[in-house]
């Protein structure tokens, strides 16, 4: 330190004064290239403060699920809210068309398998048990219906279920609405059981209510939809013909039609049974009645003058809920019928082409389609929504979907070549039939 004092002591006032000036000039450029500096720096780095409305509409849309549970309007369906107002609204998918055809595919596979099984289901008839029947094979529960060009979202017994809070729900028909109406019960009971409050003097009749929703399903034994006097068991053996009224609807379904929220009408394979034909209560003719001296009208000549009828009822009726026309279902019998040795015993489903609706099937579609189309101006000009259920070709590709001889428990335990009935018409359940509530609820939904 001594050293440097010394030094400094030794510099000339002269030399003092320069470096005095060097040193401020110095200090001077260092402070205007750092103030420089730093206002550059602060220009990048920072931040702008925005507006939270200028983010939210900045921010790409968060796709999430619906809660239905927002939805405080009981009759409003929800409905995905459209991302931009500018966005074409998405219609339902209309039959025939080209973008999606929901009654149009192909069977797929599907490792998850049924939603419910004959074990936790306690509302399988014992004719569609298929696997409580003892039926070894088991491949006929892994596969779902892929409609052609989109795809169709899985039954959502919550959600239905919430929907349809303080609903009356109706299926009318013959024993394939029956099936129908198991399906439907066994998928809601993975969420709520149903309890059965009503079934008329046979059980063919019955109603269930949801406790939790208010919610009722029916099934309304009506096979023909019109009047008719029945003469046969519960295995379909006759001991005499049908005495059918072609100018007269049945009262079990028409009473309660208005009180009906929603409904599926079908009818179809009972009218190829030996019947009389009755307008006016006088006989006008007959179905394959050869021991009657009677004119031969024909099966097609009593179907589409009982479906012009109920047709023309309901288009007629301003009906303010949602009424479903099904079509009739085919059957898979082969080398005989019901009532001959017919037997059905494919494995698995078969791919379009592969096989052909049979000729009777053929004429019932037909009629029920042109009904329908004549029905559908009619109703919508006296606001009546009514829409087509074609399920015709949905089922024909499924030939392993029938109980064939596991109708009947255990068929081949004492006689393993034993000669049983085979049903070859109706549906295992689990089984086929199952898809029918995923493309309903698919229609209700978004339709």
């Amino acid at each position: 330190m001594k050293l440097n004092w010394k030094l400094c002591n030794c510099w000339s006032l002269k030399t003092h004064h320069h470096l005095l000036i060097r040193l401020a000039v110095a200090i001077l450029l260092m402070g205007f290239a750092f103030r420089l500096f730093f206002f550059k720096s602060e220009e990048f780095l920072q931040t702008p403060v925005v507006d939270k409305t200028e983010v939210a509409e900045a921010t790409p849309p968060v796709v999430a699920t619906v809660d239905v549970s927002e939805y405080e309007d009981q009759n409003q369906m929800p409905q995905k809210e459209a991302e931009d107002q500018n966005e074409m609204p998405q219609k339902e998918p209309e039959i025939g068309a080209e973008k999606c055809d929901l009654f149009t595919g192909d069977w797929v596979p599907n490792l998850k398998g049924p939603v419910y099984t004959n074990a936790s289901c306690p509302l399988i008839e014992s004719h569609q048990n298929c696997m409580g029947n003892g039926r070894p094979d088991s491949g006929y529960l892994y596969w779902r219906w892929r409609p052609e060009n989109c795809e169709l979202p899985p039954f959502n017994a919550e959600k239905f279920l919430y929907l349809m809070r303080n609903k009356t729900w109706a299926l009318i028909g013959d024993s394939i609405s029956r099936n129908h109406v198991q399906s439907l019960l066994c998928m809601l009971s993975t969420v709520e059981q149903a309890v059965e409050v009503y079934h008329d003097e046979e059980y063919r009749s019955k109603r269930w209510h949801f406790p939790s929703y208010n919610f009722s399903v029916s099934v309304i034994w009506s096979p023909f939809l019109a009047k008719a006097a029945i003469f046969e068991d519960y295995n379909g053996v006759s001991t005499s013909e049908v005495q059918l009224h072609l100018d007269k609807l049945d009262k079990k379904w028409t009473e309660q039609y208005l009180n009906l929220d929603y409904m599926i009408i079908s009818t179809g394979k009972w009218f190829l049974k030996s019947s009389i034909y009755y307008e006016n209560d006088t006989v006008v003719g007959c179905h394959y009645c050869p021991k009657r001296n009677l004119t031969e009208l024909g099966f097609d000549f009593a179907y589409r003058k009982t479906l012009s009828s109920v047709m023309d009822f309901i288009a007629a009726s301003k009906h303010k809920g949602l009424v479903f026309f099904r079509t009739s279902t085919p059957d898979h019998f082969e080398n005989g019928e019901w009532h001959n040795g017919g037997s059905c015993q494919k494995m698995m489903p078969v791919k379009e082409g592969d096989i052909e609706l049979k000729d009777l099937n053929r004429i019932l579609r037909n009629i029920e389609l042109e009904e329908f189309e004549k029905a559908v101006p009619r109703a919508t000009q006296n606001g009546v929504k009514l829409k087509l259920l074609d399920f015709t070709n949905l089922l024909l590709l499924r030939p392993d979907g029938h109980p064939g001889a596991y109708r009947e428990f255990q068929p081949f335990a004492k006689d393993k070549d034993a000669k049983v009935q085979n049903d070859c018409l109706h549906w295992c359940l689990p089984g086929p039939i199952d898809t029918w509530n995923d493309l309903i609820m698919e229609i209700v939904v978004n339709g």
